[in-house]
């Protein structure tokens, strides 16, 4: 017989040759073994199971006709077994074989078939290709095991960098308001304030964005639903985003409301990123001196009604082309201007998913490059309920002066939160590491501990535990602080005993307003 012109296979990889006829099973088997490849042999379908499921077989050579399992049996057998679904089988047959049994035995998961006689030429050209075909497959399937790996430490990755990121946000963030409250000394002291700020804040929206993106992508998005009054909500938005971005830029940004109430079910948190981020967006990408609208109104309809909030921009504007794309993850209508303008790409990602949680829909509208943009964002409406004011005698009563315990490893952020709980009024004392903490807090008894998670020596949740196991601390109230935000790591907060986790830098409004409305009259666990 002439020579193979190619490579020999790995004497590593073996053919199992499946016939009950002795005379054609020897004839397939000196074919293949000149051909190169390391042969083993079956007559009937169980011993031939038995074989694929106990040794390493890369193709079968399968006759269909069997004296016991047909080769349809044996091909479905081996392809519904995860272990070996990845074997080639090539079906053979000695006699007519109709075209449906074919189709049978293709749709039984065969990979091949060969009519007898074949010439050896043609056999082992086919086992060749079948071969290479199953090497593709375990590259495959090899590279979606080490994406999967990557992307599983890209998700740690992140969790650590939002650590690391948050410990020195915190701190800068708590300590802005201390700077603020002396006088400038001129202009330029006035500037540089309002540059750290404004930067801390993009800082902050940057690192909430990344790490959000992953746990949207994931699904592991969990909404705090409550009424929100739209209305409200977009006021504040509004005017930080005036404060922030807008009136630097000598841009315009107007803000129609309807006369009557407008409200949702919706996570406050994550309906403010929605708003920032489509605000952020169109002051990013409007000129200097340039107009922003947001344009909120209602649409009738019983139980179908719905919010609309449309942000409207004269800025540059976006390519027809690109508006299919805008809401992808990284996604940007044009690279090089995005880069100028600054941006990851994943805002407009996170402002469909979330909304989309919301039970609402987002769309992107322009007429096209330098004719400006319009995102309408659309939510369902929800039946006004009569709020429950509390009386003013009854909010300075709460508003008293606290006895505040700190356990905080990074000096900066402890040594920032001591000076604010301070200027507000508040008694504070603090630890800088868990056990110490611990004890002090039992011998205090304090209103408040604030303990962060990422302690020397013990961390925050067995600090937790162990205040909870000691008759002293039981009734204390216990917040975490953490700059791990997944609800994972919520639940375990208040798994191990905490009354509210707080994920940092902590907005020092909300902390100011929860220090000042204290613990619950009836204590239950609450997310923040």
């Amino acid at each position: 017989m002439e020579r193979q012109n190619q490579k020999t296979p790995s004497s590593s990889v073996k053919v199992l040759n499946v016939n009950d006829n002795e005379v054609a099973r020897y004839l397939t088997t000196a074919m293949l073994r000149r051909g190169g490849w390391e042969v083993v042999e079956a007559s009937n379908g169980m011993m031939a199971l038995e074989i694929v499921n106990s040794a390493p077989v890369d193709v079968v050579v399968l006759d269909v006709k069997l004296p016991d399992l047909d080769g349809f049996e044996v091909c479905r057998r081996i392809k519904s077994n995860p272990r070996t679904a990845g074997v080639k089988v090539l079906h053979t047959s000695a006699t007519f074989v109709s075209m449906d049994k074919k189709v049978q035995g293709l749709d039984m998961g065969a990979d091949g078939y060969l009519t007898q006689p074949f010439e050896a030429a043609e056999l082992v050209a086919t086992v060749r290709a079948l071969h290479r075909l199953n090497q593709a497959d375990r590259e495959l399937r090899a590279r979606a095991e080490r994406l999967a790996e990557a992307d599983r430490r890209k998700d740690e990755f992140l969790a650590m960098l939002a650590h690391e990121l948050r410990n020195p946000l915190a701190a800068i963030t708590a300590s802005l308001p201390l700077i603020e409250q002396r006088d400038t000394a001129n202009h330029a002291e006035r500037r540089a304030r309002e540059v750290l700020r404004r930067q801390t804040a993009h800082l902050a929206r940057l690192v909430d964005d990344l790490l959000d993106v992953s746990r949207v992508t994931q699904g592991k998005i969990d909404l705090r639903l409550e009424p929100v009054d739209l209305k409200a909500l977009l006021t504040r938005v509004v005017l930080t985003t005036r404060e922030r971005g807008a009136s630097p830029r000598a841009q315009t940004l107007t803000l129609t409301l309807p006369d009557g109430p407008v409200q949702v079910r919706g996570d406050v948190t994550r309906l403010e990123q929605v708003f920032t981020n489509l605000l952020d967006n169109a002051s990013k990408y409007t000129d200097v001196g340039g107009h922003i609208r947001v344009i909120v109104d209602m649409s009738s309809g019983g139980a179908s009604s719905i919010a609309r909030v449309r942000v409207r921009d004269d800025g540059i504007g976006i390519a027809p082309d690109a508006l299919p794309m805008i809401f992808g993850l990284f996604a940007q209508a044009s690279v090089s201007l995005a880069r100028s303008r600054g941006g990851l790409g994943i805002g407009l990602t996170l402002v469909r998913t979330l909304v989309e949680l919301h039970g609402g829909e987002v769309e992107a509208r322009s007429e096209g490059i330098g004719h400006g943009s319009e995102f309408e964002v659309r939510l369902p409406l929800l039946a006004l309920q009569p709020s429950e004011e509390r009386s003013a005698d009854h909010r300075a009563a709460d508003l008293n002066r606290r006895r505040i315990f700190i356990v905080e490893d990074n000096s900066d952020a402890q040594q920032a939160l001591m000076d604010l709980c301070e200027m507000w009024g508040h008694e504070v004392a603090a630890a800088s590491d868990g056990l110490t903490g611990v004890a002090r807090v039992l011998e205090q008894r304090p209103d408040v501990t604030l303990v962060d998670i990422g302690l020397p020596g013990i961390d925050g949740f067995e600090v937790a535990r162990r205040l909870r196991a000691d008759a002293r601390g039981r009734d204390l109230w216990l917040v975490a602080l953490t700059g791990y935000g997944s609800p994972e790591q919520r639940a375990s907060a208040l798994s191990a005993g905490f009354d509210i986790h707080l994920v940092k830098p902590v907005e020092v409004d909300k902390l100011q307003r929860l220090l000042d409305e204290g613990p619950p009259p009836f204590r239950s666990n609450r997310l923040v």
